[in-house]
């Protein structure tokens, strides 16, 4: 067998070559959608880089959000919350400290410090709702999470803190003066500028500004398959995140494996057999979901704080609800099923639904969409069924989350684990799937239940992660 086979048939029984056969599907499936639409190739590239931008940073959140509820067992729904603390932070810090008229000051530092500020922040912040949260249980620490992302979300939203100044401060014979900042209330703070930028252009705040060497280069390069500038740079930036998901998949299975992601997934099943067991829950309970929170924090400094503008309107609950639905599609408790699911719901069910009605739309002369529904299913008496599909496609925006109930109640039905949250756990510290066994006789699979089945070779993805 060539090393090209070899390769093929190892990624096609690994978690890696799941995720790159969905998202090989899902790229098809919007070249189609380009087609169809008539986009050329600078179009069908655009789209398919939302579609990776999306399903990327909904993967970050999925998986981030799986350590907490997936291995713990910790129902947080103040994603949104966090991830707010992370970017407003961020923002905050990295500021200049002397703005131009009508700016929001801030403490001028370079953005790895900001980025590190904002996951303490959110890592700090976690861990000041854990110590009292963390005593309540299921539907309960839910309302309080749920209550603590709103509560962020109105401070940053709030005059009050719309530009503050912290000090002077006297600490012996050393004084510090006034640090001016700001959160910006509902007009929000301006983010940095996307590194990412400086690769490309002379001034990374103009995209009219001449290209770097660099720049010019990848802008000739690709200019010849009908790809412009910004579509380069976002690019690039979407790879980034791609790079950034690899490495929370890396860490939270390197988690998940450790000593300290077993007792995570012995208190989900059952807290009180851990403790009896001398665990001390509580605590491990603090540290995984401040883990959890400084890693939403990331993926909220990743997604909105790379954009021009950091607004509360950013971080409302559906965005909680969004990352919830992703996890759930893939499977609790998986981190390849966290990936997929962010995928599955970005392409299927975000974007999918948009691209559907537009090519409804430019395929079929509908006439004008009734203004309200009870006037849309009036004309189905008539069984004229024109009106209800133009007014459909008209508010396609808002019924997608009629889509997204009906998938869930589906969902709960059919599969409540998810595609991917059926597998097993390997109970063994080590992984037993691999062991050489003379004879010729059968691997032997550790259970959870104690027992040994027979297994062949374990994928290389997340073994003994996933259930």
């Amino acid at each position: 067998m060539s090393t090209a086979d070899r390769l093929s048939e190892r990624l096609g029984n690994s978690d890696a070559g799941l995720i790159l056969a969905v998202m090989a599907g899902l790229y098809l499936l919007f070249i189609v959608f380009g087609l169809l639409l008539g986009l050329d190739v600078g179009g069908i590239a655009s789209t398919l880089q939302r579609l990776t931008f999306l399903t990327a940073v909904y993967a970050l959140l999925a998986l981030a959000l799986n350590l907490q509820w997936g291995y713990a067992g910790l129902f947080n729904i103040g994603v949104a919350g966090f991830m707010a603390v992370g970017a407003y932070t961020m923002a905050m810090l990295t500021a200049p400290v002397d703005p131009q008229v009508g700016g929001i000051p801030g403490l001028g530092l370079p953005l790895w410090a900001g980025v590190v500020g904002g996951m303490l922040a959110a890592a700090l912040v976690g861990g000041i709702t854990a110590l009292p949260a963390l005593r309540l249980r299921a539907d309960y620490l839910a309302i309080v999470t749920l209550a603590l992302s709103e509560i962020i979300r109105l401070i940053y939203n709030s005059t009050t803190f719309q530009s503050f100044s912290i000090g002077p401060f006297e600490l012996g014979p050393i004084s510090i003066g006034g640090v001016e900042l700001g959160t910006g209330g509902a007009s929000g703070i301006p983010g940095p500028i996307n590194p990412v930028r400086d690769l490309y252009y002379t001034d990374p705040a103009s995209s009219a500004s001449p290209p770097t060497a660099f720049g010019q280069a990848m802008f000739d390069f690709f200019g010849g398959f009908g790809l412009d500038g910004p579509t380069v740079v976002d690019w690039t930036y979407t790879l980034v995140l791609v790079v950034f998901v690899g490495l929370f998949y890396l860490l939270l299975t390197r988690v998940g494996n450790s000593p300290f992601g077993r007792v995570l997934k012995a208190i989900r099943e059952d807290e009180i057999v851990a403790s009896s067991l001398g665990k001390n829950t509580r605590w491990f309970k603090i540290k995984v979901f401040m883990l959890g929170c400084a890693l939403m924090g990331l993926a909220g400094i990743l997604w909105q704080g790379s954009q021009a503008l950091i607004t509360p309107a950013l971080f409302l609950p559906i965005v909680t609800f969004y990352v919830f639905i992703a996890l759930m599609v893939g499977g609790s408790g998986s981190n390849t099923g966290s990936v997929i699911g962010g995928a599955l719901f970005a392409g299927l069910l975000f974007l999918g639904p948009t691209f559907v009605g537009r090519i409804v739309d430019s395929s079929f002369s509908l006439g004008n969409a009734p203004n309200t529904f009870t006037a849309a299913i009036g004309a189905l008496g008539s069984l004229d069924i024109t009106p209800l599909v133009a007014y459909t496609l008209d508010n396609i925006s808002v019924l997608r989350f009629v889509l997204l109930g009906v998938v869930l109640v589906v969902l709960m039905q059919r599969r409540p684990e998810g595609l991917l949250g059926h597998r097993k756990e390997t109970a063994a510290a080590v992984d037993l799937s691999r062991r050489s066994v003379s004879g010729g006789e059968a691997t032997g699979a550790t259970r959870a239940d104690g027992g040994v089945s027979e297994t062949t070779e374990a994928p290389d993805g997340e073994r003994g992660d996933d259930e």
